[in-house]
């Protein structure tokens, strides 16, 4: 299992005006990602270090949105003013998790405005909407050389603070999670009431930064 990527819900800001802030805070620009017709998105990405990257997403006004589960959870964070919405992991089967959830991995798939076409499967958004200190799992589909993480960033993300149990979380992963997971560091808190990814730190040229 890889911690793949963070996914950041953009507020009434809007997209560009949220990657500007997160992108001056972190020291590097974000680059359009392009726009997920499955889901009814959008979203703009920085590549990190260790295979990894952040993104930022903002759900749009589409058909889509509104009977994909990533949009529907896009758009139930932004109307509560934005934030961190998950983390993602990716592996490189998904049947187990498809017979443990009793259900098939949706395909995602997104343009670069290059024109080149990223695709993906999915599953357990569901869970992260009903539990959101879950993350979902990923399988990319499509070559190495076009995903995310190819484009090798600078920034590390060192460590996920998530209200929520850790055991919680281990029982849904089926996988051990001790105070460091991948390579991240990740403590679990019960000070906040709602569950969910309370913040993520970075290292960045300019020292760790707290988001």
């Amino acid at each position: 299992m890889h911690v793949d990527h963070l996914t950041f819900a953009v507020g009434s800001a809007g997209l560009a005006a949220e990657t500007e802030r997160l992108g001056a805070l972190l020291g590097e620009r974000f680059r359009d990602g392009g726009f997920h017709p499955r889901f009814g998105t959008r979203n703009h990405i920085l590549p990190l270090a260790d295979d990894r990257y952040l993104e930022v997403v903002e759900v749009l006004e589409h058909p889509a949105a509104e009977k994909a589960a990533f949009g529907q959870a896009v758009r139930a964070r932004s109307e509560m003013g934005g934030g961190w919405l998950g983390w993602v992991v990716s592996v490189d089967d998904l049947a187990p998790f498809e017979e443990r959830l009793e259900r098939e991995a949706v395909t995602g798939s997104r343009h670069f405005p290059d024109g080149r076409l990223l695709e993906w499967r999915q599953i357990g958004v569901k869970g992260l909407i009903s539990d959101p200190q879950l993350p979902y799992f990923i399988k990319w589909d499509s070559d190495p050389s076009v995903l995310p993480s190819a484009l090798k960033g600078d920034i590390r993300l060192d460590r996920i603070e998530i209200s929520g149990s850790r055991s919680r979380v281990e029982e849904w992963l089926g996988h051990r999670v001790g105070d460091e997971f991948d390579g991240v560091r990740i403590k679990f808190s019960s000070q906040n009431g709602q569950p969910g990814i309370m913040s993520a730190t970075f290292i960045t040229p300019n020292g760790k930064i707290k988001i």
